[in-house]
C-alpha cells in the first residue's frame, strides 16, 4: 500500500484555524501526507471537515460538500471522510444518519483521537462517531504542521463563560479552561527557537484568562511575561472582551515593546438597550472609555472591532448609536455582519425579528460610514517610516506591480517596492509610507533597510523541503482591510472574527 494523503478544510474563527493545524499535524505523525493543492477535489485518501456551527445555513454547506463527495467515495475504494468541529458537536449522530457515508464523526474537545478513530472505521468497517463533554488535551499539546514559518498560533484558554444572546460557541466549546502559564511560555520559547519570531496569543475570550485559574492579572503578566522571551519580536492577541479589559493590560500593552500596537475589540452595537439584549456585560460609555484610555497610552495604536447590524428588536435608535460609536471611536476597520440567526441560540426566538431590507440598508449605511473612517485615518500613516515584517502571499497583484507586502506593527497591510537584494517572508524592511487607500498603505520609494532575521532563515530553509511548499496562513488576525474568508466567513458571537 502507498503512502494515503489528506485534505483538510477549514470554516470558521482562528480557533478551527489552529486546530486544522493539530489535525494536520496528527495526521502527518501518523504516516499520512498533505494532497497537493492541484490534486483536485475528492483525490485525496482522508478528506476532514472542520466545521463551524455559527451561520444559520451551516449545516446546509456541509451536506452539500458531503454529498459532492459521495460518488468519489464510491468510485475510490479505501476512502474515508471525517467531519470535526463545532457543527460535529452540536449535530452528533445526525450527521451519519444524513450522510451515511461518512466514517469518523469527533467534537471539539477531543480532536487528539482523530488518526485511532480513521483505523478503527477502517478495520471495523462502519463509522466512528466519538463526542467528548470535556477537553481531553489543549490543542496546543498535539503535534502541529504550522502554515508559516514565522508566525504562530498559540492556545492560552479554550470555552467562554459568557452567555451572549447570539453565540452558541460556549455551548459547544464548553467552560473556559485555562492552561498553565509556564506550558504556554514553554511553547512561545520553543516556536522562538523553530525561527518563529510573531505569535498571537489565542482564546474565545483571551483577555479573561486567569478567570479559571483565579488570577484576574494573569493575562497581563502572560503579555509582561512574552516580553522577556528573546528573539520573540511581535505578540499580538485576539479576541478581548470588553468587559474583561482592564487597565493593567493596557499598561502591560504599553509598556511592553514587543506586545504590538493592535486592538481588536469587539462592539457588536453601539446601543445599551440591545447590548444589554445581547446579554453584553458593558454598555456604550465602558466601551469607548476604554477606547479612550487605550489611545492615551498607545497613541499609535490601530483598533479594529466586530459588528452585528440588525440584532432583533434593533430601532433606527438603537442603530444611530451604534454609528454615534463608530464615529467616536474611529477604528481602523470594523468587520461588520449582518445578523443571522444561530440555531439553538435565544436570539434566534426573540421577537422583533428585523426585516431583511432594513437590515441591509443600515449595514450599507454602515459600511459607508466606516469605509470613510478608514480611509482617513490611513492617510495619517503617510509620511511615517515604519518596519514591516514581509509576509507571504498578502498581495494579490504584487507580482504584476513588482512589490511586496508586509504588516506594520500595528497589523497594517504595506505593499512596498521590492528591493535590489533578497528579502524572504520573516524578514524586517524599513519603508516610508507614500499613499493609503482604504485598506492597505503603499511604500512606493526605495526601502530604507533590510534586516535578515532568523524567521527569514526559517521560511528558506522550509522551502528546501522536498514536501510542496506552504499556503502561508497570516497571523496576527484580523487582517486590516477587507477580510478574506476562512472558507465560510462569517461574524464571530465569541468575539473572534471569523
Amino acid at each position: 500500500m502507498g503512502v494515503k494523503t489528506y485534505e483538510v478544510r477549514t470554516y470558521g474563527c482562528q480557533m478551527n484555524v489552529h486546530d486544522s493545524e493539530r489535525l494536520s499535524g496528527l495526521l502527518e505523525e501518523a504516516g499520512y501526507v498533505r494532497a497537493p493543492e492541484d490534486a483536485g477535489e475528492g483525490n485525496a485518501d482522508v478528506v476532514v471537515f472542520n466545521t463551524c456551527a455559527v451561520r444559520e445555513n451551516a449545516d446546509n454547506r456541509l451536506y452539500g460538500n458531503l454529498g459532492r463527495l459521495a460518488p468519489m467515495k464510491t468510485a475510490r475504494p479505501g476512502m474515508q471522510i471525517a467531519v470535526g468541529g463545532c457543527l460535529a458537536q452540536k449535530d452528533r449522530d445526525t450527521i451519519v444518519r444524513k450522510a451515511p457515508w461518512v466514517d469518523v464523526v469527533f467534537g471539539t474537545h477531543n480532536i487528539g483521537k482523530l488518526p485511532v478513530l480513521l483505523e478503527r472505521a477502517r478495520v471495523q468497517d462502519e463509522a466512528q462517531v466519538e463526542i467528548a463533554e470535556s477537553l481531553e488535551a489543549f490543542p496546543s499539546t498535539l503535534p502541529t504542521r504550522r502554515e508559516s514559518a514565522y508566525a504562530a498560533w498559540v492556545s492560552i484558554s479554550v470555552g467562554c463563560n459568557n452567555t451572549c444572546t447570539f453565540c452558541i460557541v460556549p455551548a459547544l466549546r464548553g467552560k473556559e479552561k485555562d492552561r498553565r502559564t509556564g506550558d504556554i511560555l514553554a511553547e512561545i520559547e520553543a516556536l522562538v527557537g523553530e525561527g518563529v519570531s510573531e505569535i498571537t496569543l489565542l482564546g474565545q475570550n483571551v483577555n479573561a484568562y486567569g478567570s479559571d485559574i483565579g488570577d484576574r492579572e494573569a493575562f497581563s503578566k502572560l503579555l509582561r511575561a512574552c516580553g522577556r522571551v528573546e528573539g520573540l519580536e511581535r505578540v499580538r492577541f485576539t479576541s478581548p472582551h470588553p468587559r474583561d479589559f482592564t487597565d493593567d493590560v493596557i499598561a502591560a500593552m504599553a509598556e511592553t515593546p514587543n506586545v504590538m500596537p493592535q486592538l481588536h475589540m469587539p462592539l457588536q452595537s453601539g446601543s445599551d438597550t440591545v447590548l444589554k439584549a445581547m446579554r453584553r456585560s458593558y454598555r456604550q460609555e465602558r466601551y469607548l472609555g476604554i477606547i479612550e484610555k487605550v489611545r492615551a497610552s498607545i497613541p499609535h495604536a490601530a483598533i479594529t472591532t466586530d459588528i452585528i447590524v440588525g440584532f432583533p428588536g434593533e430601532t433606527e435608535e438603537d442603530f444611530e448609536q451604534t454609528m454615534h460609536v463608530v464615529r467616536e471611536a474611529r477604528f481602523t476597520q470594523a468587520f461588520t455582519f449582518q445578523y443571522s440567526k444561530r440555531p439553538g441560540t435565544p436570539a434566534a426566538t426573540m421577537e422583533g425579528q428585523i426585516p431583511k431590507e432594513v437590515v441591509q440598508k443600515r449595514y450599507e449605511r454602515l459600511v459607508a460610514l466606516q469605509e470613510e473612517i478608514s480611509w482617513e485615518e490611513n492617510k495619517k500613516q503617510v509620511g511615517r517610516t515604519l518596519e514591516l515584517m514581509v509576509a507571504e502571499g498578502e498581495g494579490r497583484k504584487d507580482g504584476a506591480t513588482h512589490r511586496l507586502s508586509g504588516r506594520a506593527p500595528d497589523n497594517r497591510l504595506v505593499h512596498f517596492t521590492k528591493p535590489d537584494q533578497e528579502v524572504r517572508p520573516g524578514d524586517v524592511v524599513t519603508v516610508e509610507i507614500t499613499y493609503a487607500a482604504p485598506h492597505h498603505l503603499l511604500a512606493e520609494g526605495a526601502v530604507l533597510d533590510v534586516r535578515r532575521t532568523r524567521s527569514g532563515d526559517a521560511w528558506e530553509k522550509r522551502q528546501a523541503l522536498p514536501a510542496e511548499k506552504p499556503g502561508g496562513v497570516l497571523l496576527g488576525l484580523p487582517k486590516i482591510g477587507a477580510p478574506e474568508p476562512l472558507s465560510a466567513a462569517t461574524t464571530g458571537g465569541c468575539g473572534v472574527p471569523q
